[in-house]
C-alpha cells in the first residue's frame, strides 16, 4: 500500500512535532511546515529519512502572507501528488489588552489562527476528497471561554472552532473534519510566558490536578484520523478544565 500523506503546519517543534512523529510512526509520509524554526525542521526530517528513506519533507512558509498560503498548498500537493490528512496546527499566542492592541496583532493572530488554515482547507479539499480524507483542527479550550488579556488570539480560535463544523458539513460525505482542544499541556513561551505561581493556579483548575503531554494531544489526533464514523467534533483534551466551576 502506498503511505499516507500528512501536511502539519506548525511541525517542527513543541506539539507539532509530536504529533508528526506519531503520525509517522503510523507510516505516514510527513510534510513539516514551518516558518522560522526551520533548523529543527530540517533535523526532523533528516531523523526521519534516516530511517525511513522519502518519509519526510520541509515547506517553509509565511502564514501571514496570502500568497504564501497559496504556495504551501501547491508545493504540499507537488511532494507526493495527494493529501490524505491535513493538521492546522500552526498558531501564534501572545497577550493583547484591547486598550492596547493593534491592527497588526489582529491581523497576525487571525491569520496564523484561522485564514490560513481556512485557505489551506480550499486549497486542499480536491486532493482530501479523493483521497476520501481527514482535516483536523486544533483549536483551544478558550475558544469557548475566553482567555483574560488575550480577546484576539480567543476570537481567532472561536472562528477555527465554527470552521471545524462549517467545513464538516461542506466537505461531507467524503472528508472528515474534526478538531483537538488542548487544555494545559506545554506552558506558552516568549511574550506569553508566565510565572510559575500562575502555572500552578492554572493546574488548580484542571479536575486531574496535572498538565497534559504532547503526546496526549498526538494520540488524540491519531485517533481522529483513524476513526471514520466522526466528524464535526472537537474533542478536549484538557485534564477536566474546561469543566471546572469557578
Amino acid at each position: 500500500m502506498k503511505h499516507p500523506v500528512a501536511l502539519i503546519t506548525g511541525a517542527a517543534r513543541r506539539i507539532g512535532a509530536t504529533i508528526t512523529r506519531q503520525l509517522w510512526q503510523q507510516g505516514y509520509r510527513v510534510i513539516i511546515h514551518c516558518h522560522h524554526s526551520h533548523h529543527e525542521a530540517e533535523q526532523l526530517a533528516k531523523e526521519l529519512n534516516s530511517l525511513r528513506a522519502d518519509s519526510a519533507t520541509v515547506l517553509q512558509a509565511d502564514l501571514n502572507s496570502h500568497q504564501q498560503v497559496t504556495q504551501l498548498a501547491s508545493q504540499a500537493l507537488d511532494c507526493w501528488r495527494q493529501i490524505d490528512l491535513l493538521i492546522n496546527n500552526a498558531s501564534s499566542f501572545y497577550p493583547t489588552p484591547l486598550e492596547e492592541s493593534t491592527e497588526q496583532q489582529w491581523d497576525e493572530l487571525v491569520n496564523s489562527n484561522l485564514k490560513a488554515a481556512y485557505f489551506l482547507c480550499a486549497q486542499l479539499a480536491e486532493s482530501l476528497t479523493q483521497q476520501q480524507g481527514c482535516i483536523i483542527n486544533l483549536i483551544d479550550i478558550h475558544a469557548q471561554r475566553a482567555l483574560p488579556g488575550y480577546p484576539i488570539y480567543s476570537i481567532a480560535k472561536a472562528g477555527l472552532q465554527m470552521m471545524t463544523l462549517s467545513l464538516a458539513k461542506e466537505l461531507a460525505p467524503q472528508v472528515r473534519v474534526n478538531g483537538v482542544a488542548p487544555g494545559p499541556i506545554l506552558w506558552p513561551e516568549q511574550a506569553a510566558a508566565i510565572s510559575s505561581t500562575e502555572q500552578a493556579a492554572i493546574v488548580d483548575k484542571t479536575l486531574l490536578k496535572r498538565t497534559g503531554t504532547p503526546e496526549d494531544i498526538a494520540e488524540t489526533v491519531l485517533f481522529l484520523a483513524g476513526q471514520r464514523f466522526i466528524t464535526g467534533q472537537i474533542i478536549a483534551v484538557d485534564g477536566g478544565k474546561s469543566l471546572y466551576s469557578h
